[in-house]
């Protein structure tokens, strides 16, 4: 199973929450590849502690390949690298991606990476994290994925924009991919007592968005996950929100 953690609003935890959700599949057994497409890096940050020094070993030297024409080309598998933890590998981002973009649409290459996860054999979850905008990068993750996880952080803004982040995904599924469904709305930084949060998730629920619980409530130990450079699972196994997480991706799975 292919899952894209994709919003176009920034800040609203997609890296957070792949990593998370990627590092508890990983210790639920399950073989698991994490791929980081924002030139930010974030993703690779978190799991590996550092940036390949050389874009050829990334998703940007991945990319670069289709560009040119080679008798055995590299699948995608060749740019991965495994990190500390258990059934858990990272493609990581480079910042050359930025550059590589209208390189890569001018040529079609928006199936490339579709391609790539079609013929992986060896992983049971893979996770794609994608930047916070409409490019072609976020599209190839759209049309590469089985399903989308929407990160949606309780903000007044983060609620105008859903509508037209459904509509993108409503369109890129009956132009180039008919499988790809809004698994769902992962409530992010939730803030139980406050009034707006609560609103705002009726009013995503009574227009059939596919909100899920339990919700992940806003806890500094997130940053003191990203400074360690370790998923909560491994830096936090019994904290609240490690048990948000845990009970969040198995629901995931339940369905």
């Amino acid at each position: 199973m292919r899952r894209v953690i994709f919003n176009q609003k920034g800040g609203v935890g997609k890296s957070t929450i792949t990593c998370n959700l990627a590092a508890m599949a990983a210790r639920r057994g399950l073989r698991t590849l994490v791929i980081d497409l924002d030139t930010q890096a974030n993703a690779t940050h978190y799991l590996l502690g550092e940036q390949p020094a050389e874009a050829d070993d990334t998703i940007a030297g991945y990319f670069e390949d289709t560009l040119s024409f080679r008798i055995y080309p590299r699948d995608i598998e060749s740019v991965s690298h495994p990190t500390p933890y258990k059934n858990l590998a990272v493609v990581a981002a480079h910042p050359s991606l930025e550059t590589l973009q209208g390189r890569l649409e001018s040529r079609y290459k928006i199936y490339k990476l579709r391609e790539s996860l079609a013929a992986l054999a060896d992983y049971d979850r893979i996770y794609i994290d994608t930047p916070p905008a409409l490019n072609f990068y976020t599209r190839s993750a759209l049309i590469a994925a089985d399903r989308c996880l929407v990160p949606f952080d309780c903000d007044a803004f983060a609620r105008q924009a859903l509508d037209e982040l459904s509509a993108t995904v409503d369109e890129l599924r009956m132009d180039h991919n008919p499988e790809l469904t809004i698994e769902a709305i992962i409530i992010n930084q939730f803030q139980a007592r406050a009034r707006l949060p609560r609103e705002l998730v009726d009013e995503l629920r009574a227009q059939g968005y596919p909100v899920v619980e339990p919700f992940l409530p806003a806890s500094v130990k997130v940053r003191e996950s990203h400074q360690a450079r370790r998923p909560l699972t491994d830096l936090a196994p019994r904290h609240k929100l490690t048990m948000a997480f845990a009970e969040l991706h198995d629901q995931l799975e339940a369905q």
